[in-house]
């Protein structure tokens, strides 16, 4: 879609581009969503792909992504065979409602500042307790927790001018046994409900992460996997004003969903310890 309200773009900004901030701006990676709807507050797109970011750069440490990383550099992704829980990116790229064409263009940064609730790129991050960097316009900069980011509905943390510089997977999560389940009203449909969970390799514990259905990731850590009435109680405990309620599902049924789907990783994460 043509942005007719748009009368500048600028293709090369500073390598800090927060300072040239200025109301009606917008940040532009992969353009996906930008282009797509009228967006008539806007006057001006600075462009971050001129930036050069590193995009995928696994390390000792665990994997860095620069937030302009397209999906399809990080589905390509050939990550060390003991990062187990790495399959999940494949997981998480094949969960969005997009051609190939989006997929060479839409970008992981992009996706997570949407906030959405169906952001496969927050359920990712979100479930690998990935953290993430966050320059300010004033040039100081800041690190946030995935699960702390989205706050609602299109909703997030970021300020005026604030931008998402890159993701952090430490290594021990992507270490991790994992399981997921995604439900759909369509095969090829918007997420009604999107959960993962994972456990250390030698741990006891369980780490369940709910989206999709609720206006904002949710994550439950346990020390150790709890029995299902425990952990159904979790999910009941949860407030009513966060369950997604749209089209594709009404708020009880995301909860039957999410209490279904959790027993079911719960018991597929402990089987594992038995094989």
């Amino acid at each position: 879609m043509d942005l007719n309200t748009i009368t500048d773009v600028v293709r090369r900004p500073p390598d800090r581009p927060g300072a040239q901030w200025r109301e009606g701006d917008a940040w532009l990676a992969g353009g996906t969503w930008l282009f797509s709807d009228q967006q008539p507050d806007l006057r001006r797109l600075v462009d971050l792909t001129a930036l050069g970011w590193d995009t995928l750069v696994p390390s000792d440490a665990g994997l860095e992504i620069g937030a302009t990383c397209t999906i399809r550099e990080l589905y390509a992704l050939a990550p060390p065979d003991d990062w187990s829980a790495a399959s999940l990116f494949a997981t998480s790229c094949e969960a969005f409602l997009a051609s190939f064409k989006v997929w060479n263009s839409a970008t992981v940064g992009g996706n997570i500042c949407m906030s959405l609730p169906a952001g496969p790129m927050i359920t990712m991050t979100v479930a690998l307790e990935a953290t993430y960097t966050l320059w300010a316009a004033d040039g100081s900069e800041r690190t946030v927790d995935a699960a702390d980011f989205v706050t609602g509905d299109h909703e997030n943390v970021l300020t005026p001018g604030e931008i998402l510089r890159r993701i952090d997977i430490p290594v021990r999560a992507l270490r991790k046994r994992h399981a997921h389940r995604r439900f759909t009203l369509t095969h090829l449909g918007r997420s009604t409900q999107f959960m993962i969970g994972t456990r250390s390799p030698d741990g006891d514990d369980l780490l369940l992460t709910i989206t999709a259905g609720t206006t904002r990731p949710i994550r439950f850590a346990f020390d150790a996997v709890p029995d299902a009435e425990a952990l159904q109680q979790r999910i009941d405990a949860l407030p009513e004003d966060v369950w997604f309620d749209d089209p594709n599902g009404s708020p009880d049924h995301r909860r039957h969903l999410a209490k279904h789907f959790a027993e079911e990783i719960r018991t597929e994460l402990v089987a594992g310890d038995r094989r």
